[in-house]
């Protein structure tokens, strides 16, 4: 076996021969690479041999056809990346799960950027590293093994209940409540914005279990999609990620076994925003690589697209500023490396997460726009990728916590917030 780097993106290629690679086949420094102080992360082997063959030929060649739809089959989709182990990378082995840490996850969130659509990509993420991360730390056997397991082999799909029509980034004021009623939570009220949320079998759902303080009154709770009173009201009309289903949520009374309950009561709150630690890291993973994309598909097509008798790329404007995108593109990815670096030895990444989410919201906004002016009026049709990714990544600055909050969170750890009267 023999490995190779390449700094720019650490991928790593095995020769195999003619063996056909598995998880189990491939040795620990094939599969992660850690490259000095930068603590530089990939899963570049297993994306090219066995994650980039699904994304090629199982999700790829649909993509246009799911966004038209507005929807894409979670259950097929997520079967197929389940079975090849795609869905449960830094979960235990005895739930199915590979058992590597979350470096790994991130990684896979990488090599997920190359399929051509955010849509599909965001839901893969909830199912395996949104919804699942305080079930698998904090739930217990009998809950993981209902839950979790069938999650991560793909049988079923998962999605996460925390935003409501009054409360988005503002987690704490939450309405949807879990009143305690002999063996079980009956739970009344709404969520909004949930990704996979009319397919869905079972949500991670968020509710005020006490009127206790905001940030000790919640509970997350495994709630089954089937049970009665849980209702979709809509499937939400999106400008962007058109191809993953957002649906509008009511409970009436549902009736939950209070086994379902992850982790302590009134933890929930706490529970939550560790998740929200590696939702908002996987994203920015995730965004990086339809962001080189992006870039090397506008060297092309500027390449060979004249005016004036040259080509639009030998204008200085446009070579210089792909230039200083591209630079950018990789310091935000050596922010995101240290940040999941010190996150996998047990420390608390909150600001560095924070600082990268708010990078790649803003970075991902100029640089589509500013590819999109060199593609002139190709740029405006949704026959190119340009113009889905500039739709479906004005998300990144809002979703998982708005800009302006993660810039609250990075002054709260700058002490330079004003203090509360």
């Amino acid at each position: 076996a023999k490995t190779c780097i390449r700094y720019s993106h650490m991928r790593c290629y095995l020769g195999l021969g003619s063996l056909t690679p598995t998880w189990a086949s491939l040795p620990h420094d094939a599969v992660a690479c850690v490259s000095g102080s930068c603590q530089m992360f990939t899963l570049g082997l297993v994306g090219s041999w066995l994650l980039r063959p699904i994304i090629d030929k199982e999700i790829n060649p649909f993509v246009d056809k799911w966004e038209e739809e507005g929807q894409f089959p979670a259950h097929q989709v997520f079967k197929t990346l389940g079975q090849a182990g795609f869905l449960g990378v830094n979960k235990q082995t005895e739930y199915g799960g590979l058992g590597l840490d979350f470096s790994y996850s991130i990684a896979v969130a990488e090599e997920l950027g190359n399929i051509r659509c955010g849509g599909v990509p965001m839901a893969i993420g909830v199912q395996a590293d949104m919804a699942t991360p305080a079930l698998a730390r904090f739930g217990s056997d009998e809950l993981k093994r209902e839950f979790l397991v069938p999650t991560i082999a793909g049988d079923v799909v998962a999605c996460l209940g925390v935003s409501e029509p009054g409360a988005g980034s503002d987690v704490a004021s939450i309405k949807t409540t879990a009143v305690r009623k002999g063996d079980d939570y009956v739970i009344n009220g709404g969520k909004m914005w949930i990704t996979s949320g009319c397919q869905a079998d079972w949500m991670c759902l968020l509710a005020n279990s006490s009127n206790g303080p905001p940030h000790q009154n919640k509970s997350l709770i495994c709630l089954p999609m089937k049970l009665p009173g849980v209702h979709v009201a809509k499937k939400i009309d999106k400008m962007g990620m058109r191809s993953s289903d957002t649906a509008q949520i009511f409970f009436e009374d549902v009736r939950v076994p209070s086994k379902y309950l992850i982790g302590e009561e009134g933890m929930g709150f706490t529970y939550q925003m560790l998740q929200f630690q590696e939702e908002r890291m996987w994203g920015v993973a995730n965004i990086l690589t339809p962001m080189e994309n992006v870039i090397n598909e506008t060297i092309d097509y500027t390449r060979q697209r004249k005016i004036f008798n040259q080509p639009v790329l030998h204008n200085q404007t446009v070579h210089f500023l792909l230039a200083e995108l591209a630079t950018d593109v990789e310091l935000l990815r050596s922010l995101l490396y240290q940040a999941v670096a010190l996150y996998i030895k047990g420390n608390d990444v909150t600001k560095f997460a924070s600082m990268a989410k708010l990078k790649a919201g803003r970075l991902v906004r100029e640089l589509t726009d500013s590819c999109l002016q060199f593609w002139g009026g190709m740029g405006f049709t949704n026959d190119v990728l340009v113009s889905r990714v500039y739709r479906d990544s004005r998300l990144m600055s809002i979703g998982a916590g708005a800009d302006e909050v993660m810039l609250s969170i990075i002054c709260k750890y700058m002490e330079t917030l004003p203090s509360k009267k």
